[in-house]
């Protein structure tokens, strides 16, 4: 990606945004979200009983 902006804030701020639309399409898309660092966003979340709460 690149970015054109008067101060290093706005460069980022464009660079935040186009990232965030990118990602939103990809979900649309089907796509599944890279995993980084171990951490694995694409899992189904498990949810507990409510007698445990």
């Amino acid at each position: 990606m690149i970015a054109f902006a008067s101060t290093l804030r706005e460069c980022e701020d464009e660079l935040r945004s186009t990232l965030e639309e990118w990602i939103l399409l990809g979900l649309k898309l089907g796509h599944s979200l890279p995993v980084i660092d171990n951490i694995d966003l694409n899992k189904q979340p498990t949810l507990e009983p409510m007698d445990t709460v």
